[in-house]
């Protein structure tokens, strides 16, 4: 029994499993952990892409490219950029001092954080891997959204094919044509019942 679970134990420790703890208490912290990762997991997948809902966040509604998600009380609205995606375009933003935060990303896939003070609730806008997620949220949610926003957002991941297929108008272009199969046989102008009133 003992040499059973010697092994078991070595093969734990051996497997290379990590755990890596985040300090949720620091924005900077969170994307940096976050973003850092090689993350290839998702489940949910949209047209022309796909990404990972983390757990407590739950699919609402799509339109389009467009998700809604739901977590704790807060609306995340996803927006991926697929023209963007296609043409490999670059992000150009500038740091706000005027807002509550503001960070540009760099690195081989960029982006940026703004959040902005609005009324008594915080708008956050994070922008990575040519996707979008925006929420209105309280001040104590700020983080716990940006975490989750981090694990969407750097788990996108696009189809080519899919997108290229999106962009081609000639693809999409409608055809009419005229199906007469079902072709009327009694082609009576008059389609009414008629009445004969043969009772005089």
């Amino acid at each position: 029994m003992k040499k059973i679970l010697i092994v078991i134990m070595l093969l734990f420790l051996t497997s290379g499993c990590t755990v890596v703890r985040i300090d949720t208490k620091s924005i900077d912290n969170i994307t940096n952990v976050v973003l850092s990762k090689n993350n290839k997991l998702y489940n949910r997948i949209g047209k022309g892409y796909k990404y990972y809902r983390p757990r407590g966040v739950s699919y609402i509604d799509t339109n389009e490219l467009n998700d809604v998600l739901y977590s704790d009380g807060n609306y995340y609205y996803l927006y991926i950029d697929a023209v963007g995606y296609f043409y490999k375009t670059k992000i150009d933003y500038k740091e706000n001092k005027d807002v509550y935060y503001s960070k540009k990303i760099e690195g081989e896939k960029s982006g940026y954080i703004e959040i902005t003070k609005q009324d008594n609730k915080y708008l956050i806008e994070f922008v990575y891997n040519y996707s979008k997620i925006e929420a209105l949220v309280k001040k104590q949610d700020i983080n716990k959204v940006i975490l989750d926003a981090s694990y969407i957002l750097s788990t996108v991941k696009f189809n080519d094919n899919i997108i290229a297929l999106m962009l081609d108008e000639e693809y999409f272009t409608n055809k009419e044509e005229q199906y007469t199969k079902f072709k009327i046989k009694n082609e009576n102008k008059d389609n009414f019942l008629k009445y004969n009133d043969d009772k005089k």
